[in-house]
This record gives structure tokens, C-alpha cells and sequence, in this order.
């Protein structure tokens, strides 16, 4: 089983900054791909960022997070960070954690971790 636990979600002014974290756990099991979906109040969820555990560590935004949020790794620990600045109100939403398993491709998230912008 693989376990997958956001933390450092909270409740911020516009264009002020959040970092967010995540672990995977479990037993035996290596990762393919982490990263980060939201879901506003009204919305569907909608994709974040991604980063690969591959060499390349390949990176993937969405366009309204570009150049504001940067995802990073600490690949030892399958652990992934969501560096947010310049935070707008439309960020606001529950943050979810996803990790994709190498060689089966299941893909386990978390419970999500809340993050308020105010204007």
C-alpha cells in the first residue's frame, strides 16, 4: 500500500508565497511521476505540475502557474515541493498530491491540504 500526505497548505494575502510538500510512503514501490492537481470551490480539478523521477527529471505547468510556481524533488525520500509565489485569489483551492507507480502506472492521492488567497 502507498500512502501520499500533503502538508503546508494556509491562508495568505495576494502575492504573497506557500510552499506546499508531499511524501509517498509505502512498501516496495518506486516512483514514476509526482505532482499536483487543485480544485477550486464550483471547478473541476484541474492539473498543476508534474515533475518526472527519471533522469531528465522532466517538468510539466500549467500555463496559469507558469513562471510563478516551481515543483521540485527530493528523489530519496519521494518527496515533492510546490514552491507558489506571487499567489493570486484564483489560487485559492484544495491542493491534491498525486504519485504515478513505476511499472503498474497506478496512480495514489493524497487528501489535499487547503490554501486560502485573499485580496
Amino acid at each position: 500500500q502507498v500512502n501520499v500526505v500533503e502538508s503546508g497548505g494556509g491562508s495568505v494575502q495576494a502575492g504573497e508565497s506557500l510552499r506546499l510538500s508531499c511524501a509517498a510512503s509505502g512498501r516496495s514501490f518506486a516512483t514514476y511521476v509526482m505532482g499536483w492537481f487543485r480544485q477550486s470551490p464550483g471547478k473541476e480539478r484541474e492539473f498543476v505540475a508534474s515533475i518526472s523521477w527519471s533522469g531528465d527529471s522532466g517538468l510539466n505547468y500549467a500555463d496559469s502557474v507558469k513562471d510563478r510556481f516551481t515543483i521540485s524533488r527530493h528523489s530519496r525520500l519521494s518527496t515533492v515541493y510546490l514552491q507558489m509565489n506571487t499567489l493570486k485569489p484564483e489560487d485559492t483551492a484544495v491542493y491534491y498530491c498525486y504519485v504515478t507507480i513505476q511499472g503498474n502506472g497506478r496512480r495514489v492521492g493524497g487528501q489535499g491540504t487547503q490554501d486560502n488567497v485573499s485580496s
